[in-house]
């Protein structure tokens, strides 16, 4: 199956100033499938190790000398190692810290030789004093869930992929091509981004009962992690934690909310294992006003978002009868889904080897709590984005952000066609702001920064 990733990758291989590269993303994303991939594709030769299912192999990497390092890595293959031929694989690192410290070497000393390591649950382990990241002689990249455009293109569907890759607002979309794409939106919505997931679909002829075994599957591959992130953790605490998020999409959190009876910083404490395994965000609150939008976060306020929309559908029991637009599924989660699908697109929409990020924007007060669901920074400019599951909704709060902070554009996700017009906003006692409203299908999210930059 198509990964955009791949790419990436091609282009960190031609690099000049190459450094080892540390791969980054949650269990089950599809980190050490897209390598193998990348090394059939791109060289002569790959050697790999995975530390969790041979940790006596780090004992290798205990050489002071590199060359020996290397000897034995050859011995232990039984291949030769030629740099510029050869890829280095060491997959789940988390399970060899000493491996880490060695990367630096192998880069001042075999600026040459590929390296890629990999490791789901590297951030957890990195809060453990045994680990030391080699600052300045490696770099990484950020995988996430498949999109819904490799999802669509593992469907088969490239026609629909390459419309939607080369569609501009002035080209009016046929209707029975947009009901095609809500159709294969709701199926993303059930199927989610796994590869595991899509490929099951696809594998047994689209059988949703092998959708549910592998989501299931998956999910306890989640629960059995709990009890190594570290010591004294509450593996139970966790796991209800992890199920509770689902039903916590789209609105801001607090602690209390989650757990009344719990203290706040338990309750902090165990989102922070559980988002540093990639496999929850917070969503934090900015004040917007300009970049970097992290540099005016308020951590008081934040929301959830999951990994994956199929795991959230599947921890919330979802049906595919359930996302038919005439359900009663309307009615109570399709906002919360098509928030979370925004937002895990808008999250690894940045550049490969930039830290996800994500941010909110909230203004409680008494009679006018306003609140924009995402806020994202494009070319120096702050674009307030709200999503909405229908076709309407009213736009309250986007206006008081743009009347607040003059915003030029911002954007709008939803069920209908697309849009787009010149407008000003309408709050009671202030002198209206002119801006553009740009309303875009949920389908259309990865074209975000594309279809904005047109009007900017």
């Amino acid at each position: 199956m198509k990964r955009f990733a791949l790419d990436e990758l091609v282009r960190w291989k031609g690099e000049h100033n190459r450094k080892p590269l540390i791969i980054r993303g949650a269990r089950q994303v599809g980190k050490t499938e897209l390598v193998r991939i990348f090394a059939r594709q791109e060289f002569e030769s790959l050697i790999e190790i995975n530390f969790d299912e041979h940790p006596t192999k780090a004992s290798i990497f205990m050489e002071e000398d590199i060359t020996s390092i290397l000897t034995f890595l050859e011995i232990d293959a039984n291949t030769t190692i030629r740099p510029g031929k050869t890829l280095l694989f060491l997959d789940e690192i988390q399970g060899a810290p000493q491996v880490l410290a060695k990367l630096r070497y192998f880069y001042e000393r075999v600026p040459a030789l590929h390296i890629i390591c990999a490791g789901s649950l590297l951030d957890v382990a990195l809060t453990e004093p045994a680990f030391s990241m080699p600052v300045g002689r490696i770099e990484f990249m950020y995988l996430g869930p498949m999109t819904f455009g490799e999802f669509l293109l593992a469907r088969g569907q490239e026609r629909l992929f390459d419309f939607l890759e080369g569609y501009t607002i002035e080209n009016p979309i046929p209707e029975t091509i947009h009901k095609k794409l809500l159709a294969l939106l709701r199926e993303y919505f059930l199927i989610g981004g796994l590869p595991g997931v899509i490929r099951a679909y696809i594998e047994s002829d689209n059988s949703l009962d092998s959708v549910s075994r592998e989501q299931q599957s998956i999910l306890q591959t989640y629960y059995a992690d709990f009890s190594k992130y570290k010591r004294r953790v509450q593996v139970a605490f966790l796991q209800s934690l992890f199920k509770k998020i689902p039903t916590h999409i789209g609105s801001t959190v607090k602690y209390a909310s989650l757990y009344p009876d719990t203290r706040a910083d338990m309750i902090r404490e165990h989102l922070d294992l559980q988002e540093k395994a990639r496999i929850i965000y917070r969503i934090f609150h900015s004040d917007g006003n300009g970049i970097p939008l992290g540099a005016e976060i308020n951590a008081r306020y934040f929301k959830l978002q999951f990994l994956d929309i199929g795991l959230v559908s599947a921890l919330l029991g979802l049906r595919i009868t359930d996302l038919m637009m005439d359900s009663d599924f309307t009615l109570i989660h399709s906002g919360s889904l098509a928030e979370q699908f925004v937002g895990q697109h808008l999250l690894y929409a940045a550049k490969s080897w930039e830290e996800p990020e994500l941010y909110y924007w909230n203004r409680p007060s008494k009679g006018s709590t306003a609140e924009v669901d995402f806020l994202v920074s494009l070319d120096g400019t702050v674009i307030p984005v709200e999503v909405k599951a229908g076709k309407t909704g009213r736009l309250k709060s986007l206006q008081m952000f743009i009347q607040e902070k003059g915003s030029p554009i911002a954007v709008r996700f939803n069920s209908d066609i697309p849009s787009i017009y010149k407008t000003k906003t309408s709050i009671a006692l202030k002198e209206p702001k002119s801006f553009t409203l740009l309303s875009l299908p949920l389908y259309l999210v990865e074209q975000t920064a594309r279809l904005v930059r047109t009007y900017l």
